[in-house]
């Protein structure tokens, strides 16, 4: 294998997530892992692997401790490690800890054991690599993170709050999927952020595990809510002598409709009051929120996409890195699970994304019928490379069906077509040096 080089073309994954308890086990994009991992067995560059934290989902075994984790998945996925020992013959792969994973920094045994996979385990936090005259750094990204900072690197007993939340929700998850109607529950780590949980339990009850009865009896109520509400608002006005409701012409029009007509009128009354009732206690429930979450904006208490914008802490880590060294030029990390390549005072702010499963938010479009989070893929590979003009950047996006089919009930697939999500990666760009400065040319992605 050559020594380090500037030279050196290096592919970046990162957020595997592989293993887990009972049903966490299971890795949807094995396939293409392996295939991936194939191509870079036969290739020809002089490449590294740099596998950037999250690989396996150590801190989802709750069962077993220390190497006994390694153990289970090495019994797991026998091919993916036949796949990892081809692989690092002919490149080198490395690969940092990141929080779910942090364990490997934690016992020396780990880099033994790796090291007879061709998996070059470097237990810190932060590496870099040197791409012609730049300098690119990588880390996973929990450090700017301080629900899953781990304050004493190393120490096995270093639990953060995403630790505990792990533990307590995701691996619980995995153990109980099976009970419900369909085998669901163990997407609980495609949903992010975490505060989308409840909204995302709530749709998975009512779209997969409510009596189809009794969804198909709610649904007609719900799609007419909006309506309902203009209504209750309405008669609101109605009592207070400001505005006259047609009430007269409308019952006429459904009296030509003989009992079909008087059903509907019926509904529609039943709506009226029901939608009534909860504007009433819609509006101070709204007053109350709102204050609620001005509240946890003041004191910071959970840092997640309803307080703070996600990438801050890594932009303003970046441009610390990139004024103390002007070699620099690229922040790579991962960790929060969104693909995304910014300009940042002339270098790169890079996210290598995850390869689980995504889950996007589809609202309904008319009533009050809980979102469909409609799944997908995006398993991404970022490629690092020296040109003639500076260092590349790009990703490699490696192909996977939507599992939507397979996942999403008729209802929700009858309320979000035409609103399939089209997950799109960022485009290709070139950085190069320019006296202290780098620029940033956008171009087509591979």
């Amino acid at each position: 294998m050559a020594d380090d080089s500037e030279d050196r073309v290096y592919y970046v994954i990162s957020d595997l997530h592989i293993g887990g308890d009972e049903q966490l086990e299971e890795v949807d994009f094995l396939p293409e892992l392996l295939g991936f991992l194939d191509r870079l067995a036969g290739t020809e560059e002089n490449a590294e692997l740099i596998i950037n934290g999250d690989a396996f989902g150590l801190w989802e075994f709750t069962t077993v401790t220390g190497i006994e984790k390694f153990e289970i998945l090495e019994e797991t996925y026998p091919e993916l490690f036949e796949a990892f020992e081809a692989t690092g013959e002919n490149v080198r792969i490395t690969l940092l800890p990141g929080n779910h994973d942090h364990e490997l920094a934690a016992y020396d045994e780990y880099v033994e054991r790796l090291a007879a996979y061709n998996i070059d385990l470097v237990p810190v936090e932060s590496i870099s690599r040197r791409v012609g005259e730049q300098v690119i750094h990588f880390e996973h990204g929990h450090q700017r993170d301080p629900n899953n900072r781990i304050e004493d690197w190393g120490n096995p007993h270093s639990t953060p709050l995403g630790y505990y939340y792990n533990t307590l929700v995701t691996s619980r998850a995995g153990k109980l999927s099976t009970r419900g109607r369909y085998n669901w529950l163990k997407d609980v780590q495609a949903v992010t952020p975490t505060e989308r949980m409840p909204v995302w339990l709530l749709s998975k009850y009512f779209y997969r595990e409510m009596n189809p009865l009794l969804r198909y009896s709610l649904v007609p109520f719900l799609l007419l809510f909006n309506v309902s509400a203009l209504l209750a608002i309405g008669a609101g006005l109605d009592v207070l002598g400001l505005w006259s409701l047609p009430v007269e012409r409308t019952v006429t029009f459904l009296d030509r409709f003989g009992r079909a007509g008087t059903a509907a009128w019926f509904l529609l009354v039943f709506n009226v009051a029901v939608a009534g009732l909860l504007i009433l206690v819609g509006i101070p429930l709204y007053f109350i929120r709102r204050d609620v979450r001005k509240t946890i904006d003041r004191f910071g208490v959970f840092e997640t996409d309803l307080t703070v914008d996600p990438e801050v802490s890594y932009r303003e880590v970046a441009r610390e890195i990139f004024a103390e060294e002007p070699e620099t030029t690229v922040f790579c990390y991962g960790h929060t699970h969104r693909a995304t390549m910014r300009s940042v005072d002339g270098g790169v702010l890079l996210n290598t994304g995850t390869w689980l499963k995504r889950l996007h938010r589809r609202d309904g479009i008319i009533g009050v019928l809980p979102p469909v989070f409609y799944p997908s893929y995006q398993l991404p590979a970022v490629r690092i490379a020296p040109v003639s003009d500076g260092v590349a950047v790009e990703y490699e996006l490696i192909s996977k069906p939507s599992p939507s089919t397979e996942e999403l009930t008729r209802t929700e697939r009858f309320f979000t077509v035409g609103r399939e999500p089209e997950p799109q990666l960022p485009d290709r760009c070139v950085v190069s040096p320019d006296g202290e400065k780098t620029t940033v040319r956008e171009g087509s992605h591979r």
